[in-house]
């Protein structure tokens, strides 16, 4: 099957994705193409990552100097001390600003060594390969970088663009069931947020994803980032439009820090919670109807997903995630900002979505009961 190529564009940055069997083997002739003052590369790779893959890699990497930096990707790591940790051994190794960063892992590793790339020596070189199916259609799209804080995810963090994506879906043969979930919500999430038509596809098609089916996996892989780049290449700096993207995310993000980001819930299970509940507080705001609501449901529960959201069907476990939603990034005037939907395929972003924690407080067994 023949490699996909989505190009991004703004109004400062261009850059290709490449999606598909054995992308790797463009990195050598991309690397002389794209950086061609490049002497030395850093890759900041995921420790979790099989030896097999970092060697397919580093052959790819002949006749430079090469330093792998392994990382231990998870959101505790993801901080301003293990992103100085890693600035040291940069400026140890004394890599020029024409030389190359590569991130090559989940997205918590796409997000790191994105942020190392965005502020080292003011910028240098930076090329993804996700090797997670939520990083190759979430985190690796759109330029986004950052690390959490106690206060909350992702609050510290840059725009900065690579200069190529890689997204190779032989990487994803080792991939857990959990973790072709996580990404999966990923893609369920832009359908909802964007398109019916691929709502409708996923309906009959999720259970493929899930198994790994390589015409249904690369399809839904490629719709998923033109549905991330429309919002992202209108919208770069997330002013408004790019913000969508954030449907159930403002839930979601509160259910992972209320968690301790803990593994035995993934971002992507907090996601496909965090979307039902959205679902739920658009259905009480009457800009949805049950209908609607009901119809995004049975993709969970035909595909056995529905676990993910269960826990949240009570007004007390609603109320557990309250005080974790007053850090999310939309906040403002000290109201929470939802990005909440109207139907399939059409979403509203308004300040008539803006409400305080007092009052959400006193809805949550309502939601709850939808």
């Amino acid at each position: 099957m023949k490699n996909q190529e989505i190009k991004f564009q703004n109004k400062s940055d261009r850059y290709s994705i490449f999606i598909g069997e054995n992308t790797i083997n463009l990195l050598p002739n991309k690397i002389k193409t794209l950086c061609p003052e490049t002497k030395k590369i850093a890759v900041i790779v995921d420790k979790n990552i099989p030896s097999n893959y970092k060697q397919r890699l580093k052959k790819k990497l002949k006749g430079y100097e090469v330093y792998f930096l392994p990382f231990l990707a998870n959101e505790k790591n993801k901080s301003l001390a293990k992103t100085y940790s890693l600035l040291n051994i940069l400026l140890s190794k004394n890599l020029n600003r024409s030389d190359l960063i590569i991130g090559f892992g989940g997205g918590i590793t796409g997000d790191v060594a994105s942020f190392v790339a965005s502020i080292y020596k003011r910028g240098i070189n930076f090329i993804n390969i996700p090797t997670t199916l939520l990083a190759q259609v979430d985190s690796s799209i759109g330029g986004k970088t950052g690390v959490n804080s106690r206060h909350g995810k992702n609050l510290i963090g840059s725009f900065y663009q690579p200069k190529l994506v890689l997204i190779d879906t032989t990487f994803l043969e080792s991939l857990p069931r959990k973790q072709m979930i996580c990404g999966y919500a990923e893609i369920l999430k832009h359908s909802i947020i964007k398109d019916k038509i691929f709502f409708n596809w996923l309906k009959k098609n999720t259970k493929l994803i899930l198994d790994k089916k390589k015409r249904e996996l690369i399809y839904a892989i490629k719709k998923s980032c033109q549905i991330k780049m429309f919002f992202v290449s209108r919208d770069t700096n997330e002013k408004n439009l790019r913000m969508t993207l954030n449907f159930g995310h403002t839930f979601a993000h509160a259910i992972e820090v209320k968690n301790n980001y803990s593994k035995k819930s993934t971002h992507g299970e907090a996601v496909l919670s965090g979307m039902i509940l959205a679902s739920k507080f658009s259905v009480y705001k009457k800009l949805c109807s049950s209908k609607t609501l009901n119809e995004i449901k049975n993709i969970y529960i035909q595909n056995n997903l529905d676990y993910t959201y269960k826990k949240y069907s009570n007004k007390e476990e609603i109320d557990k995630l309250l005080p974790f939603l007053k850090n999310d990034k939309k906040n403002n005037d000290g109201r929470i900002n939802f990005i909440l939907l109207k139907n399939v395929g059409k979403t509203t972003l308004s300040n008539q979505n803006k409400i305080s924690l007092k009052d959400l407080r006193s809805i949550t067994q309502t939601i709850a009961q939808y």
